[in-house]
């Protein structure tokens, strides 16, 4: 699922190969998008286009303002789209795969700008950086649980951590120039790092099953974790002391 930028809309992808508009004001679908012949497990948005990625290796990107919306086809990827991030200035789009490759797309190509194969295993968690442009943080899975850092302009890898677990999610903390980061086998633990020295200054236990998802509130204070052990964590991890 994924909310639009500005409105009450939220799109939802499926089991069914379909992606869904929702108004949430009504509690009603308006409009399903066909096109996809596997699980659309993936979806981002800059502004009017909604991107979605499947289970049949394809990205397309949707103009939800006209009817006919399948306005692109990005095909970069051999195996199942696991992760999809456009850029905070919608210039970039980040497409991560269970072929282990992450790509760079320019918003006006539908050819890679960068084919990236650093990473040994699927490519689920992918942050673009919110105070320094062009830097992208990526999570490899069990075979690789390392977190790269890309300047997306020239396609480098600017820095690697071997963090010892599966990389689930990342999350950027702007306020404190953090990150965090949630794992999978075999601790299962959440830790936040400082950016870029990529120290560590927490690792917050107690999930007994991989962490597939990270959330923050909006004043930015409280993190909260989704696992397959059917809980919810709230974590009060960052504090807005010094700050107006």
């Amino acid at each position: 699922v994924s909310w639009i930028q500005q409105g009450n809309v939220l799109a939802v992808g499926t089991n069914m190969a379909d992606v869904q508009l929702w108004d949430c004001d009504s509690m009603r679908a308006v409009r399903t998008m066909k096109g996809h012949t596997g699980r659309v497990g993936a979806l981002a948005w800059n502004q009017h286009i909604l991107s979605s990625g499947s289970r049949d290796a394809s990205i397309f990107h949707h103009d939800v303002r006209v009817a006919s919306h399948h306005v692109a086809t990005l095909a970069g990827h051999t195996q199942e789209v696991c992760g999809l991030k456009w850029s905070p200035d919608g210039l970039q789009l980040a497409s991560g795969g269970n072929d282990n490759l992450l790509n760079i797309w320019d918003a006006s190509s539908t050819t890679a700008r960068f084919t990236l194969d650093h990473h040994q295993a699927a490519v689920k968690a992918l942050a673009w950086c919110p105070f320094q442009s062009n830097t992208l943080a990526t999570g490899g899975g069990t075979a690789d649980r390392c977190i790269r850092f890309w300047n997306t302009q020239t396609g480098a890898c600017q820095n690697t951590i071997d963090t010892k677990s599966q990389v689930c999610a990342l999350m950027w903390n702007a306020q404190h120039r953090e990150l965090v980061s949630s794992h999978g086998y075999s601790q299962n633990q959440i830790c936040v790092w400082k950016y870029p020295t990529m120290t560590k200054q927490a690792e917050l236990t107690g999930h007994t099953a991989r962490v597939l998802h990270l959330g923050m509130s909006p004043d930015g204070q409280t993190l909260v974790s989704g696992a397959p052990d059917e809980t919810l964590r709230f974590w009060k991890v960052f504090s807005t002391e010094g700050k107006t």
